[in-house]
């Protein structure tokens, strides 16, 4: 159940307050204004001493108790102080008469009498005599409760799980809502025809697969997957993340999984559905040690459910993961998660299909071309894409226009790549120039090297990315393969803006920092990786520690062959600056002519570009021959067909904010560390969208 009500931690912390308070008054009132009424201490007596006391005319008053079978009396000492006194009841029928007859010390006759017996109420004696440890089980139950409740639990539902159960009006979700996932669509349809005409499969004798585990970068829409499931067959889904199975209390985790799988088997058919599925499924190391007993626990108790129900039952287990490389081998066996259905960033048809399915509640122009959007957005997934339109639909807002237009959608792809514009940031002149001569170095060294992608912009009005400016380039095809050669004249366009810099004024800035990392990262591997060096050939020498979340990979190698990589690299990379240089070194008229008209507009298209650079000169094709520095193909190898050129836009900042010209302003998640496969092949190599992208 969902509970929309906001919890108030005031409000906890004044129960807790009232709770307190009584206990303090119950306990003022039932232990110390007793002992403090109490006045004068009580002295015990011999019976004896007490007639003695009597006999000699000290005792002013007396109290008979005969249910607590004891004598109070005062007394006056030989100072004349008042005492009280207490001593035992004896069976003594004289002790009336004695009374009677006795006087105190002035010869005034002594008060004396007899307590009466009082019935004493049953009930109020037990409610008095349990009260104070009645309150002190409510407020540790309050101060249990508010305390389990801060850790996302219930402590009136220990094994109970949290997974939030949908009816198919609340999910409101099908396939008509997800695009750019044909293939896991097309995967996913079978569960769902399965959980239709189950009869259709027993009466074949096929069984439909126990799990489904869905893998792919994080945006992608696995979630959406899954709600689509059951939003197409109608039945129940539960939602749970992994990481409400673990907590700190030993047990809980695999008291979830059990009341999970016992409500799933309730109201079958249904959808069970675990979001980050590592957080639970990790890999045992096996060695007996365990960092977290309970996530073992936890992991084992789901491998024993899971083998609890066949796919008869109507159960469909699906779950989602980034990480599948971690997942335990026991897990991902036939028998538990049968099929893994990969749902990858979209290619070029299936981020337009996104485009369009986000624009469906936004006001759009009818003249939107999502095409264009879509060959500038290479490598977004579909979270990204979702965002471009939300900041297209603001960015109409900001200027007060009631529908979102080409220009609007444009901009938000700018938005994402390098932020937003900051035109009120001051460069000074000198910084300025730089600034334009090697954005134009980048453009003007990509724009003279044979298939290389087309330049769409170059700008050097500062961005809140901290970039003082870019170049943007967006290729005219996919491309799935990346070859040696495009690898090499990638690299060679990183290098424009630093040659740029040498040649133009003698020295270089640190604003070629963001360049000089893609540079390193793109030809460590070109040896590493691709096999693409002569030293090596096919040998791999290093290891992607995750497919989908990026990060550096680890060598595989010895430190004298680590060296002779750094060998490698550093040739490529020179080889590659030396043709940078070479080609600004030929082309310094138009080098000059674009960097003054660049500074005059601060923004030029690449149409704009190309006509003052000139077509045909540009168009002019280059020997695809590298230099002796660089890695060079083999003799024999010939020049190889020219591959389908991948959609994807480059930015090229100069420079970063925060201090000019010192850092690398460029906004870019460079994927060396993926294979070359499908829409990554030129993420490999290429500055792409920024981060998380």
């Amino acid at each position: 159940m969902n509970n929309n009500n906001p919890r108030n931690p005031q409000k906890s912390y004044g129960i807790i307050i009232a709770v307190l308070g009584v206990a303090m008054l119950f306990f003022y009132i039932f232990v110390l204004m007793p002992s403090l009424s109490g006045g004068t201490t009580t002295q015990e007596v011999t019976y004896s001493r007490f007639l003695e006391m009597l006999d000699e005319g000290a005792v002013t008053s007396v109290n008979v108790n005969e249910q607590g079978q004891q004598i109070t009396f005062e007394a006056t000492d030989a100072n004349g102080q008042t005492a009280s006194y207490y001593t035992g009841l004896f069976d003594d029928p004289g002790l009336v008469d004695r009374l009677r007859s006795s006087t105190t010390a002035s010869g005034a006759p002594i008060e004396f009498d007899q307590s009466i017996p009082q019935q004493q109420n049953t009930l109020s004696n037990m409610l008095l005599s349990f009260l104070p440890m009645i309150l002190g089980i409510v407020l540790l139950f309050v101060l249990f409760r508010s305390m389990n409740k801060r850790m996302g639990g219930d402590s009136m539902s220990f094994g109970k799980s949290n997974a939030k159960v949908y009816i198919q009006a609340q999910t409101g979700i099908t396939f008509e809502d997800v695009a750019g996932q044909d293939e896991a669509k097309d995967a996913l349809r079978e569960i769902v025809d399965f959980l239709h005409n189950p009869d259709k499969y027993s009466s074949v004798g096929a069984k439909m697969p126990k799990g489904a585990l869905l893998v792919g970068p994080p945006g992608t829409g696995k979630t959406l997957l899954a709600k689509a499931v059951a939003g197409e067959a109608g039945v129940p889904f539960f939602s749970i993340a992994g990481s409400e199975f673990v907590e700190m209390f030993v047990g809980r985790g695999a008291a979830r999984v059990r009341d999970l799988f016992k409500q799933a088997k309730e109201k079958s058919p249904c959808i069970v559905f675990i979001d980050e599925l590592d957080t639970i499924g990790k890999r045992r190391d096996g060695s007996g040690l365990s960092g977290n007993d309970e996530r073992e626990q936890t992991l084992n108790q789901l491998l024993s459910e899971m083998d609890g129900f066949d796919g008869s039952s109507g159960v469909v287990i699906l779950a989602a993961t980034n990480r599948p490389e971690t997942l335990d081998a026991a897990l991902l066996r036939p028998g538990r998660f049968d099929r893994r259905i990969p749902v990858e960033l979209p290619d070029l048809a299936g981020r337009e299909a996104i485009l369009k399915v986000h624009a469906r509640k936004v006001m759009m122009d009818n003249n939107i071309d999502y095409s264009i959007i879509a060959r500038a957005t290479s490598g977004a997934s579909g979270a990204d894409l979702a965002n471009v339109i939300n900041e297209s639909a603001l960015l109409a807002v900001k200027h007060n226009r009631r529908i979102v237009t080409q220009s609007d959608l444009m901009e938000s792809v700018e938005t994402v790549l390098a932020g937003m514009q900051r035109k009120n940031k001051v460069i000074n002149p000198k910084e300025k120039k730089i600034v334009a001569y090697h954005e134009i170095g980048h453009a003007l060294v990509a724009a003279k090297q044979t298939n290389s992608a087309p330049v769409t912009k170059i700008t050097i009005v500062p961005r809140t990315s901290g970039a003082l400016g870019y170049t943007m380039q967006v290729d005219e095809e996919e491309q799935n393969l990346l070859s040696k050669e495009d690898a090499f004249n990638k690299i060679v366009t990183l290098t424009g803006g630093r040659s740029a810099e040498e040649v133009i004024f003698g020295t270089y800035t640190t604003g070629a920092a963001n360049d000089i990392e893609k540079i390193t990262k793109l030809a460590r591997a070109m040896v590493t990786r691709y096999g693409m060096s002569e030293e090596f050939d096919m040998m791999a020498l290093e290891t992607q520690t995750s497919q989908y979340l990026g990060g550096d990979g680890q060598l595989a190698c010895g430190p004298e062959t680590a060296a002779k990589i750094d060998t490698e690299v550093l040739g490529i990379i020179k080889g590659a600056h030396q043709k940078a240089t070479q080609i600004i070194q030929d082309n310094l008229p138009k080098m000059h002519e674009l960097a003054e008209y660049l500074l005059e507009k601060e923004t030029i298209t690449g149409e704009e570009f190309m006509a003052i650079l000139g077509k045909d000169e540009a168009a002019a094709p280059e020997a695809k021959q590298l230099p002796e520095s660089a890695v060079a193909p083999p003799a024999d190898a010939g020049t190889p067909a020219k591959p389908k050129r991948k959609l994807r836009a480059k930015v090229k900042p100069a420079a970063a904010e925060e201090e000019p010209l010192s850092e690398e302003g460029e906004t870019g998640d460079d994927k060396t560390g993926a294979p070359p496969k499908g829409d990554e092949a030129a993420a490999a190599a290429a500055s792409s969208l920024p981060a998380g992208a």
